[in-house]
């Protein structure tokens, strides 16, 4: 489960307004990628980004969550993710999902955090060693807590589901040879080579 434009600043660098509500979208089971293991660039599309994000894994059954009943019970951990989005081709379709779902397009992991901080998450992307994102989770619009409440009332979630909680401002271009590393502080690393499709 995934949260788009959740950043002020990234929905301004793409052109779009801020939401009002949590904008939600859905990654399939078969982009999850594991640490280490290769994003591959599918031919049909030209321009795939990297979007670094907190990523927010389910402990219990969630549905229906009043105003004032607590998150975090349903909460398992925190953990490295990377919304990995052929930007083309969600510029041409408009709804997310085909630009958001191919096979290798969400990798996590490799720690999972039990605690959130106070003060919440540093994140940073880096391409090649270089830093293409900087941001913070307080700049979120959202908070994970309000996100969950959110989703709560569309889908009931299940432990195990993973939600995307949106990226900073940043995004860009993926080629192959590439190395991607999403850095949470408190958390870790996360990082990916890329290779272009039929290569992996």
């Amino acid at each position: 489960m995934c949260v788009g434009r959740n950043y002020r600043e990234h929905a301004a660098e793409l052109g779009n307004a801020v939401p009002k509500e949590p904008l939600i979208f859905l990654k399939p089971p078969s982009s999850i990628l594991a640490p280490g293991e290769p994003i591959i660039l599918p031919a049909v599309s030209q321009r795939v980004d990297f979007e670094g994000e907190l990523g927010v894994i389910l402990s219990h059954r969630c549905s229906h969550l009043s105003p004032g009943e607590p998150t975090q019970p349903y909460i398992l951990g925190y953990t490295c993710l990377n919304d990995v989005t052929a930007r083309d081709l969600q510029k041409l379709d408009v709804q997310f999902t085909r630009a958001k779902g191919f096979d290798t397009f969400c990798p996590f992991g490799p720690v999972l955090e039990t605690a959130l901080p106070a003060a919440g998450f540093a994140l940073e992307t880096f391409v090649n060693g270089a830093r293409k994102q900087s941001g913070h989770t307080s700049e979120m619009i959202f908070s994970v807590d309000a996100i969950i409440r959110w989703i709560s009332q569309v889908m009931t979630l299940e432990p195990g589901d993973v939600i995307a909680t949106g990226t900073p401002s940043g995004v860009g271009p993926l080629a192959a040879g590439d190395v991607v590393e999403i850095r949470i502080s408190g958390i870790g690393a996360l990082s990916n080579p890329v290779v272009a499709s039929g290569a992996a």
